[in-house]
C-alpha cells in the first residue's frame, strides 16, 4: 500500500486508509481511532499522494516534504509540535522546505502537515514514503 490509498477527509480530522470502493464512494479506516467510515462522493477527499507544497520556483510533492521531515527527525515524532507558535511553525518548516513559498503556505497548512507525518509515524506507515521515492527513480531512468 502506497501513500495513494492514504486520505485526507475534509472536516475529519486525521488521515484516512481506503478500505473498499462502495457504489456511491468507498470506506475508510480512520488512522486516529481504528473507526470505519462510509464516504460519499460528495465528499471533498485528497489522495496525499497528490498534495503538492507551493514553493518559490515550483510545487512540491507531499510525499517528497514527509520524506524530508523523516530525514531530519531520522524517522522520529517532529521535534516541532503542530501546537507550537506560527513563527516556530515556519521557522521548523524552513528547515524543511527551504525555499516553499511563504504567501500561499500557511500556517495552518504546516501544523496539518505535522500532524499527518506524526500520525504517519506513529502507525508505523513511514515506509511508504521510500516506496513512492522508488517509483519516481523509476520513472526518471525510462525517460
Amino acid at each position: 500500500m502506497g501513500l495513494d490509498k492514504v486520505l485526507a477527509i475534509s472536516g475529519k480530522p486525521g488521515l484516512y486508509k481506503l478500505i473498499a470502493q462502495t457504489r456511491g464512494g468507498f470506506v475508510a479506516e480512520s488512522l486516529l481511532n481504528n473507526k470505519r467510515i462510509s464516504v460519499s462522493m460528495q465528499q471533498n477527499v485528497s489522495v496525499l499522494s497528490e498534495i503538492a507544497i507551493y514553493t518559490l520556483a515550483e510545487e512540491i510533492p507531499l510525499t517528497q516534504v514527509l520524506a524530508s521531515i523523516k530525514e531530519k527527525e531520522n524517522g522520529a515524532q517532529t521535534s516541532v509540535k503542530p501546537k507550537d507558535s506560527k513563527d516556530k511553525l515556519e521557522e521548523y518548516f524552513f528547515n524543511v522546505l527551504p525555499d516553499y513559498d511563504e504567501d500561499r503556505v500557511y500556517a495552518s497548512d504546516i501544523k496539518k502537515i505535522l500532524q499527518w507525518y506524526n500520525l504517519l509515524q506513529q502507525h508505523n506507515m513511514l515506509g511508504l514514503l521510500d516506496d513512492g521515492n522508488d517509483e519516481s527513480k523509476v520513472l526518471d531512468e525510462e525517460e
